[in-house]
Parts: C-alpha cells; sequence; structure tokens
C-alpha cells in the first residue's frame, strides 16, 4: 500500500472514531405519531400461559409483534 494511501485511511479511521464519540444532538430529533393507511386485521394468539390475547384489547398501547422459527 503506498503512503498516502495508509494515511489517508488513517485520517478517515480517525475522523470516524470522533464522529462516533461525539454527543448526539436530540434537540434536532422528532417524534412523530405514525397512522398507517389501514389498520392491523384482528387476530388472536395464546400467550405463554395458554390464554388468548386479542389485538383488539391492547388498542392505545405499544405492540410488539416478534415471530421467530427454526426453519
Amino acid at each position: 500500500m503506498n503512503g498516502r494511501v495508509a494515511l489517508a485511511s488513517v485520517a478517515l479511521a480517525l475522523a470516524a472514531i470522533a464522529s462516533a464519540s461525539a454527543e448526539p444532538d436530540f434537540a434536532a430529533l422528532r417524534v412523530q405519531r405514525y397512522d398507517p393507511p389501514t389498520p392491523a386485521p384482528a387476530f388472536a394468539l395464546p400467550d405463554l400461559s395458554g390464554r388468548t390475547v386479542r389485538l383488539q384489547d391492547l388498542r392505545g398501547k405499544v405492540v410488539l409483534l416478534f415471530f421467530w422459527t427454526t426453519w
């Protein structure tokens, strides 16, 4: 590798490290509400206790669905 390329690589690496350690500007972030174009379809799933949980019962709450498989 030629000396200029090595020096440029080191400079880019140092710049990346310096920018990654800088404090983020949280004042620039805005929280926006997301309204999906269509509502999620109604469905029900069993929880770990075997009780049925319906999506409509969780209206107004944050719902995170995690589907996992071992295919």
